[in-house]
């Protein structure tokens, strides 16, 4: 749906720029090249979203150029067609290359970008521009915010609807998380082009190298941190895998945990940091059982004692913490085989995500690879245990997410 929206928008806005001529077109080749280039280098910063800072960047500074270096500011519809042919212009070398990218993402990034026209071109008038008056530069700078931040907005309203639908999160969580990634890297990149957007209405073409090299930087900065993010996921699955090779748990039972954890964190609108601190804590949860004389059969841990697994989740909390960078997720591992009567039902400190853990292991192995169990069976085992075993809050999450057809 929203490819198809973006895609309709776009069309009409090339038919009514072709019906009524194209202005100022050196601006309209620059910046559409501008989009087009951070297109093309767009990136995944996290799990889940691209990120074009350049191309959101100049495609903001297009909509709001307004000044003595341009003689016929461009209309709504002209900026529309600009962004979603140079978007297109863009993504299309990354589809016939093979590298990710993501139509769905781009269409918001139009979409978003005509809220933001119409927003700015509704409270500016066409004459007003920037001619060294502080009454022109304050009501330009206040229509430049309501531009920007209408955009945000209704780019964290679609997020949090396609976060909604794909991962069953609560919709005001999701909203929460994109408006908190709207504050922190929108704003950003909104800024990024209002400064551009100014610098091109006063001195004309020569402000756009002025203004792409910290745009560059930026993008430099996201790339970094993307690539650390990587690594540091590929190293965490690494960890956990050792539990496998050295036959403590069944091949894919951390995966197949983690996975289960995340579906129950989404369910119950944990944010991001949580979330991720949730992944890698089910991920590593078996590591203490290196510890252990010998293996469970099948990695099925709830065979063991309870001193047993408290210990083991002991052991796996220290070894997380000598990392030095992961001690969240080592308080949730050490917790994660308290039994809820006597630990969190009592006291608060113990994180929510230690419980989840907890039930999602418990889930795994009942259901998971060679147990036999129907999830029917296993919850009727996993409700024998609510609210002295199971938190009750995380049992009545998993059986709805069960219900929606949760499979391993």
């Amino acid at each position: 749906m929203l490819t198809v929206a973006g895609c309709a928008v776009g069309f009409v806005a090339l038919i009514l720029t072709v019906r009524r001529g194209v202005t100022e077109w050196p601006f309209a080749i620059v910046f559409g090249l501008l989009i087009a280039v951070g297109e093309m280098v767009q990136f995944r910063v996290d799990g889940s979203r691209n990120r074009a800072p350049i191309a959101t960047s100049a495609a903001l500074g297009y909509v709001m150029l307004r000044g003595p270096a341009l003689d016929n500011p461009p209309e709504v519809a002209q900026i529309v067609a600009v962004t979603g042919l140079a978007t297109l212009a863009g993504v299309f070398p990354r589809a016939v290359a093979g590298l990710p990218w993501d139509l769905v993402i781009s269409s918001r990034r139009v979409l978003s970008v005509a809220c933001a026209a119409i927003a700015f071109a509704l409270v500016i008038p066409d004459h007003l521009a920037w001619n060294g008056s502080w009454l022109h530069a304050m009501a330009l700078t206040g229509a430049m915010l309501l531009g920007v931040l209408s955009a945000g907005v209704i780019d964290a309203l679609v997020g949090a609807g396609q976060d909604t639908e794909k991962f069953n999160r609560p919709f005001p969580a999701a909203l929460r998380d994109e408006l908190a990634v709207m504050t922190r890297i929108g704003l950003a990149m909104g800024i990024s082009g209002m400064l551009l957007a100014a610098g091109t209405s006063l001195i004309g073409l020569w402000a756009v190298p002025l203004v792409v090299v910290p745009l560059l930087l930026t993008q430099f900065a996201f790339r970094r941190y993307a690539s650390a993010q990587r690594t540091y996921r590929t190293t965490v699955r690494s960890m956990a895998r050792s539990t496998e090779i050295a036959g403590f748990s069944s091949p894919g039972q951390n995966a197949r945990t983690a996975a289960l954890a995340v579906a129950v964190g989404n369910d119950l609108g944990l944010t991001p940091a949580r979330m991720e601190a949730l992944e890698y804590a089910a991920l590593l949860s078996g590591v203490g059982q290196l510890a252990l004389a010998d293996p469970s059969p099948g990695g099925a841990s709830l065979l063991r004692t309870r001193a047993e697994r408290q210990r083991a989740a002991e052991i796996g909390a220290s070894v997380i913490e000598r990392s030095g960078v992961l001690d969240h997720v080592a308080e949730i591992v050490r917790h994660s085989n308290d039994p809820y009567r006597q630990g969190r039902a009592n006291n608060a400190d113990i994180p929510l995500e230690s419980g989840i853990v907890n039930v999602a292991l418990a889930y795994e192995q009942l259901v998971g690879e060679g147990s036999g169990q129907s999830p029917e069976k296993a919850m009727e085992s996993i409700g024998l245990g609510i609210g002295a075993e199971y938190d009750p809050v995380v049992v009545e999450s998993l059986r709805r997410i069960v219900g929606r057809g949760f499979r391993f």
